[in-house]
């Protein structure tokens, strides 16, 4: 049984380990061990150090609204549902509506962008791939509830107004970012990333998976 499901699911989560790339000044990934197996202990028990960024996460409204609600207040329905992978690599530094256009046609509630050819996991990339703020509105004009990157953030990395988060914080979109979406091919799926409930959090890790529809 297990092996049929894993069949069936592909994992668009990026290894989260000690070296992963994490937005600099931003808190990184460690792990030390409060407990290990040996004659008097029965079990192993890590603690972790990390920011709630590192790897597939949800940004939370309080992530960039201060007023906003935490992670662990958010509604999942945009979180799970159909979902469609669309590919833009090589379209420049920012995402426009035009980039999107050949796959626009009854667009599902939920979108995910695939920007690199391969997504670096051994270093920050300065030059991320973001979207423009005006595709963000052109996706919640068309219904669309939560938007997807495969870079570590939907702004520039260098940005200080966040003008996409803005928009997603206008238009009430959810955002998932730092997919691993390399090889993930174009088209319709299932997608499941749910956040942690994490209540005071400006956001979470998730195991992002997709369902293929067919």
């Amino acid at each position: 049984m297990d092996k049929y499901f894993s069949c069936q699911l592909i994992d668009i989560s990026p290894p989260v380990r000690t070296g992963s790339p994490v937005f600099p000044g931003d808190t990184a990934y460690q792990q030390q061990w409060g407990a290990t197996i040996s004659p008097g202990c029965p079990v192993n028990v890590a603690s972790l150090t990390l920011s709630p960024h590192v790897g597939a996460h949800a940004d939370a409204p309080l992530h960039y609204d201060p007023q906003g609600p935490s992670i662990g207040q958010v509604d999942l329905t945009p979180y799970l549902g159909p979902c469609r992978v669309i590919h833009v690599m090589g379209c420049g530094p920012l995402i426009e509506p035009q980039h999107l256009q050949h796959a626009w046609a009854d667009l599902p509630p939920r979108v995910l962008v695939r920007s690199y050819i391969r997504q670096p996991q051994d270093h920050f990339d300065t030059a991320l791939p973001a979207f423009a703020p005006e595709t963000i509105t052109a996706l919640a004009d068309a219904g669309v509830l939560l938007v997807g990157i495969d870079s570590a953030s939907v702004d520039p990395a260098d940005s200080k107004t966040l003008p996409s988060h803005q928009v997603l914080r206008q238009r009430g979109l959810r955002v998932l970012e730092n997919l691993l979406l390399d090889d993930v091919a174009e088209g319709d799926y299932e997608l499941i990333a749910l956040p942690l409930k994490l209540m005071e959090a400006d956001a979470s890790p998730v195991r992002a998976v997709l369902r293929p529809l067919a």
